[in-house]
Order: C-alpha cells, then sequence, then structure tokens
C-alpha cells in the first residue's frame, strides 16, 4: 500500500479515564480544557488538552479549527465560498475543462482512487449522482414524513450510468481536475471528514483529542502518559449507553452505522451507506467501528467494511494494519483479534 494510505451519526463520545494500572499525576501546572465548534462539516467538533492557562488552550484550539475549516471549504460539494475552487465547483463544471483546485484536492482524490482500489470499489467517491438522489429523497422524508418516499429506481439505474472513477481525469503536475461526463458527480461523504481531521492532526500539538462528528483522533497520550478512553455508543441507545470504552492515545476511532443518517417510509428506516452494487442501503450490520492510526484510512474502511460480509472484512482490516468491530442486526459483536486488546469496558 502507498505511503498515503498507511502513514458517529453514531457518536464516539470524549471521556476522562485513565490507562490501565495505576494513574500517573498530570504535568505539573497543566490543566484539562475542552473547545467545541458548530462550523466544521457540518457537524459538531470537540477538541480537548491540558495546557497552562485557558488562553494557551484556546489558541491551539483556533488554530486546529481554522486548519480543518480550510479544508472544510475545499471538501463541500454543496457550498460556495468567496475565492475557494472547490469540489463543488469541480461538480458545477462536470463535462467541461480541467479546474485548477488546490493541491489539497489533489491529495485528496488520489488518495480516494487509492482507496477505490484497496476496497474494491466499495468506497467510490464518483458515486455522487446516485448518492444526490438518496439525499434529496431522505431530506424530503425528513421535512414531510407523511410523504416520504425512496428514490425511483430507474433513476438510480440511470445515475449509476455515470458513476466510475474512470470518468476522473486527475493531473498532479497541473493541479487539475476533470469529470469528462457532464452528469458526473463526485460526494467524498465516506472520506473527506477524516481525511482532512488526519492532515490537521499531523500539524497539530501532540497530547489532543479531537472529535469531529464522532470521528475521533488521538495526537498522543495525555501529557501524564495515560492514554485517552472513548466509548463506543450503542445504537438506538442514549448517549451514555456505551457498547465499549477503549484506551488510545495515537489512534483514530471512526464508525459507521445504519442509524447515524436516515429516513422512514412506510416503516422501514432507510440510511445513508448505498452499497454500489444494490444501489441501495446496506443491510449487512448495524454499525462497523475501526481503530488504526490514520483518521482518513479508518473513515474509508468503516464504510467499506459495513458493506462486507465479515471474513471479507476481517481480511481487508488486516491487510490495512487495522483492527474493526462489527455489531450485527441481533446485537452480536464480532472482532479482529487486536481490537479487544484495546478495550477498558
Amino acid at each position: 500500500m502507498k505511503r498515503r494510505l498507511m502513514a458517529l451519526m453514531l457518536a464516539l463520545c470524549l471521556l476522562s479515564g485513565c490507562a490501565a494500572g495505576a494513574a500517573a499525576p498530570e504535568h505539573s501546572g497543566l490543566k484539562r480544557y475542552e473547545a467545541s465548534f458548530l462550523t466544521l462539516f457540518d457537524t459538531v467538533t470537540t477538541v480537548v488538552g491540558y495546557a497552562e492557562s485557558e488562553e494557551a488552550f484556546r489558541e491551539t484550539a483556533q488554530q486546529f479549527h481554522d486548519r480543518l475549516l480550510e479544508y472544510h471549504q475545499l471538501f463541500d460539494i454543496y457550498h460556495d465560498y468567496d475565492g475557494v475552487v472547490n469540489l463543488k465547483t469541480v461538480n458545477d463544471r462536470a463535462g467541461g475543462g480541467p479546474v485548477e483546485v488546490d493541491g489539497r484536492i489533489i491529495e485528496l482524490l488520489l488518495f480516494c482512487r487509492e482507496l477505490s482500489q484497496l476496497t474494491g470499489g466499495r468506497v467510490d467517491v464518483s458515486m455522487g449522482s446516485v448518492l444526490s438522489l438518496w439525499h434529496e429523497a431522505r431530506q424530503a422524508g425528513i421535512d414531510d414524513p407523511l410523504g416520504a418516499a425512496l428514490p425511483d429506481e430507474g433513476e438510480l439505474a440511470q445515475a449509476a450510468k455515470h458513476t466510475g472513477l474512470h470518468l476522473l481525469d486527475i493531473d498532479p503536475d497541473a493541479s487539475t481536475v476533470r469529470l469528462t461526463d457532464p452528469l458526473a458527480r463526485l460526494d467524498v461523504g465516506a472520506v473527506a471528514k477524516g481525511y482532512a481531521v488526519e492532515q490537521v492532526c499531523r500539524e497539530t500539538p501532540a497530547g489532543l483529542l479531537v472529535s469531529v462528528g464522532g470521528n475521533v483522533r488521538a495526537t498522543g497520550p495525555k501529557p501524564s502518559g495515560e492514554c485517552w478512553v472513548v466509548g463506543v455508543q450503542a445504537p438506538d441507545k442514549g448517549r451514555e449507553d456505551y457498547l465499549h470504552t477503549l484506551y488510545i492515545s495515537d489512534l483514530s476511532v471512526v464508525s459507521s452505522g445504519d442509524y447515524q443518517r436516515y429516513y422512514t417510509v412506510d416503516g422501514v428506516r432507510y440510511h445513508h451507506i448505498i452499497d454500489p452494487d444494490t444501489l441501495f442501503p446496506a443491510q449487512q450490520w448495524r454499525a462497523v467501528t475501526i481503530l488504526c492510526p490514520d483518521s482518513g484510512l479508518a473513515d474509508g474502511l468503516s464504510t467499506a467494511l459495513f458493506l462486507l460480509p465479515y471474513e471479507e472484512g476481517a481480511d481487508m482490516a488486516r491487510r490495512c494494519g487495522a483492527q474493526a468491530m462489527w455489531v450485527a442486526h441481533d446485537g452480536t459483536m464480532l472482532y479482529t483479534d487486536g481490537f479487544q486488546q484495546l478495550v477498558r469496558t
């Protein structure tokens, strides 16, 4: 695997627990602080860390916010921003000439291409034409539950004809991107948030715990040397109901679940994770949680493994150096061998 790949709404709740064994004292003069933002990737971002003063922590947290905001605007497929050429721009110009973009978009799309190859096409950012039909139907169903309806199957089939990464031209030297089909659309929702978190965390001081809509990344242990503790929320339960709490110090924890974004049609719940083979929500699992150092890889794997049978998913996790947990529809939980070594409770 190339270096880029190796290097909830399921909530992954931030806890204040300690590592196994006797708790080490915190560094003298450091206090725990927490900051939250509502402006990034359409979700809640939380930064937790230790600093000598609130002012010092706020400066660190604001720097994290400002860097992640740049990625949020670049990777947005729904909104325009003054002076920003983003993925919405690329979609809007589909079928036209090359679009010169920021190098961070090039790097994201190259990562997505590798991830598609790695997952056998299970993670495919060219599925935008299909996903937009589900997005529109879901939003309409949420706004008007009594009138909720599924996307038309004929329209889904037609939209699927305008998918495939062969429709995406990337020229790293010229820093340009082009969709060759005027009806093709990019949707990087399965990857972008985790990828952006990873890029920013690589430039962020050690010893922070960040959560962006439940995509959790620790940039190292607490200053005392203790691990952070992260709770994985149980499906359909409250925020204090955990399947497990986990020890992490330099890992990402990312989950995908059928109860994150969904709507109901005739008493049946339809979630947002669409199988590219059926063009309908996948039915394999209720939730999948991934543990690995790279948040972008974890984000993509959580989607891929949600779409795959256990044996195939476990093999993929092993090849990627990741650990995983699956929650079946009957509540059964399955694990890769190394996952339980990080379980606290």
